[in-house]
């Protein structure tokens, strides 16, 4: 049986990455849609062009047009519930000069929705679409009472997403909700990607919710821009059920050549572990984490049948939520977003999936799942 990547086998992905891009100028902070230019190699350090950002429970890191952020529950700050990873976008929020659009299955942080009203006061158009189910917590009543117009999906699947349109530039999305136990307590991970483009798909798939009441099965399959070069990097779009994001999910993972490493919530997609267990028999590196309350609850899960594959599949050792929806292919393509690999994701609940084609990506997601995987428990 293989093992996960170790301090070794990163440095000797670094070293390649560097002697590749020793020839390559850094990339610039400016967002480019379908610009030119090569990505700098992915390294446990800041790579060029990839700049650490300073958050005080959590880790944060920029590139040219992206900002990547993970939750650190182990942290003891973590404890005061402040100084988070919702910090970056609220402060984005604050910034927000002509609309701010949320999609989110649940709110709970109540400076971000001070600064949601806070933006609503300076004349920014603010939205947001929930799950019904939570729309009746404290914070979405306040600002519900405070005359933010909240839609509640009324299905009987889930409105999953977790994402915020901001001036029609700029998503962010992952696998946080917006409450305190999503960004102190659980494993989670945010992303901001500066792109008119990829803010147009986005954009298109709030506006089918909010404004034409379109939830779940009532797909609209009219993603605009499912495929983006961002300086370099392909950015692939899918929303479920419109899109069938299980295909190319799958098809990535029958791809890969050397590994699979994956963080997740929840897995009982039989057509996806299939395609793992193909590729793990043909000698492809599996390793990954599973939220140990998920396994022990959900009919079907892939977890006993990757354990009995002798495949290197963990339970996660958070006291909290592993609430991670990640998949890493051969270091250098992440699949991530609200996207939970199941049955219901794909064919039920309103979900969001982005897939980044780039090694120093992937590098960031990787230290993600060590840190994850060296708490988790052996089966």
């Amino acid at each position: 049986m293989k093992k996960p990547i170790t301090p070794i086998s990163r440095k000797s992905v670094l070293l390649i990455l560097l002697l590749t891009m020793a020839c390559t100028p850094p990339a610039t902070q400016t967002p480019a849609d379908d610009a030119t230019g090569t990505p700098s190699g992915a390294t446990e350090t800041p790579a060029p062009g990839i700049e650490t950002l300073p958050v005080h429970v959590g880790y944060g890191a920029r590139g040219p047009w992206f900002e990547i952020y993970f939750t650190d529950p182990a942290n003891p700050a973590a404890s005061q519930e402040s100084g988070g990873i919702e910090t970056p976008l609220i402060a984005a929020i604050d910034s927000a000069r002509l609309s701010v659009d949320v999609a989110i299955y649940s709110l709970s942080l109540r400076e971000l929705g001070n600064a949601l009203l806070r933006a609503r006061d300076r004349g920014v158009q603010v939205r947001i679409v929930m799950e019904s189910d939570n729309r009746d917590r404290t914070v979405p009543v306040a600002l519900i009472e405070a005359g933010l117009p909240i839609l509640g999906d009324r299905r009987e699947g889930l409105m999953h997403d977790k994402f915020v349109v901001i001036d029609r530039s700029e998503v962010w999305t992952g696998s946080l909700n917006f409450t305190t136990t999503g960004a102190y307590n659980d494993n989670n991970n945010l992303i901001r990607i500066q792109s008119v483009k990829v803010a147009e798909n986005y954009t298109k798939e709030f506006e089918e919710m909010f404004l034409d009441d379109k939830f779940g099965g009532d797909i609209v399959p009219e993603t605009p821009n499912p495929i983006v070069t961002l300086d370099g990097t392909r950015v692939e779009v899918y929303f479920s059920p419109d899109d069938g994001a299980a295909q190319p999910v799958r098809e990535l993972l029958e791809g890969a050549a050397d590994s699979i490493y994956f963080l997740a919530y929840s897995f009982t997609a039989d057509e996806l572990a299939e395609a793992i267990h193909a590729r793990a028999a043909e000698g492809v590196t599996v390793a990954g984490v599973m939220e140990e309350a998920q396994v022990q609850s959900n009919e079907g899960t892939e977890f006993d049948a990757f354990v009995q594959a002798g495949l290197d599949v963990r339970l996660d050792g958070n006291d909290g939520q592993m609430h991670h929806k990640v998949i890493i292919i051969d270091e250098s393509i992440v699949v991530t977003g609200s996207y939970n690999f199941t049955a219901s994701a794909e064919n039920r609940n309103d979900e969001n999936i982005v897939i980044f084609f780039s090694p120093e990506i992937a590098a960031l997601y990787l230290e993600e799942f060590e840190r994850v995987f060296a708490q988790a428990q052996e089966p």
